[in-house]
């Protein structure tokens, strides 16, 4: 198991991440001692549509002022936006180090110090005391995750009883057959998609109730398309997704908008309450 944590840490790490921000922000002529969290939101958040779903999906309940925790936060994107918009007390955990340390730099460059805190760790042997939180938020996380079993038990286990739990997440459909790399593999190896049907049931096995599900599907192969139209035009961006993908950007976004076109995969988002 430690291996597989491993090997999903170093898919992740690139080096130098916080600085290749700053030289991003330099690059499109940004005073890096006046940041404001707009100005990064083209890298902060790393999952299909980025800032946009994020807020669509922070509509889906009353989440104003709750105590919140993201797991698999990346670099801080989402829990920043709950932070400002929502002022939730949100905590942040990621397995990935750098992607920890790059969110805590982050969000003091953006001037947030109150109120938001990130940790370095499992999201199946989650830190916390039971009921520690009113709500919990995943997006793009359980494809890394082989044991959802038990990472849906701690996400039920972190919430109140009426507690919310809102996730976005890419999942298996038909044969399930796509071609590699894509953004969270480079292999099937760390590679674990589940089909909608099945992880419904495991989530509400853990003792969460559906409340809403929605298709995310067409929106994703929408902002796909702009996106790879774009940078054929105009080349990466200087704050971009490219500075956490590396050079196999282009085909690993490819490969993922071709799982969504040929029905292999799909995006789907949804509210659950304990």
């Amino acid at each position: 198991m430690e291996q597989l944590k491993d090997q999903i840490e170093r898919h992740y790490f690139r080096g130098n991440l916080y600085e290749s921000i700053l030289e991003g922000v330099k690059q499109k002529n940004l005073d890096p001692g006046n940041i404001k969290r707009s100005d990064i939101e083209g890298v902060d958040e790393f999952h299909v549509r980025g800032s946009q779903v994020s807020k669509k999906i922070a509509t889906y309940a009353n989440i104003t002022g709750l105590k919140a925790l993201d797991i698999g936060c990346g670099i801080g994107g989402p829990a920043r936006m709950l932070r400002e918009e929502y002022h939730c007390d949100v905590t942040g955990i990621d397995i990935n180090r750098e992607y920890i340390e790059t969110a805590q730099k982050l969000t003091a460059l953006v001037g947030m110090k109150e109120g938001i805190a990130f940790i370095q760790g499992d999201a199946t042997d989650l830190p916390f005391n039971d009921g520690s939180f009113d709500l919990v938020w995943t997006q793009h996380v359980q494809m890394n995750i082989q044991d959802k079993e038990k990472f849906y038990g701690e996400i039920s286990r972190m919430l109140k009883t009426g507690g919310l739990f809102i996730h976005y997440e890419i999942l298996s459909q038909g044969n399930g057959q796509i071609e590699y790399p894509v953004p969270w593999a480079n292999d099937e190896r760390i590679s674990f998609l589940s089909a909608k049907e099945d992880l419904e049931k495991i989530i509400e096995a853990a003792g969460l109730k559906k409340i809403r599900a929605e298709d995310e599907t067409a929106k994703g192969i929408e902002f796909f398309e702009n996106l790879l139209a774009g940078i054929k035009e105009k080349g990466v961006p200087a704050i971009g997704l490219n500075l956490l993908m590396g050079d196999s950007t282009r085909l690993k976004i490819t490969n993922l908008l071709n799982g969504l076109k040929n029905g292999s995969i799909e995006l789907q988002s949804g509210l659950f309450m304990k």
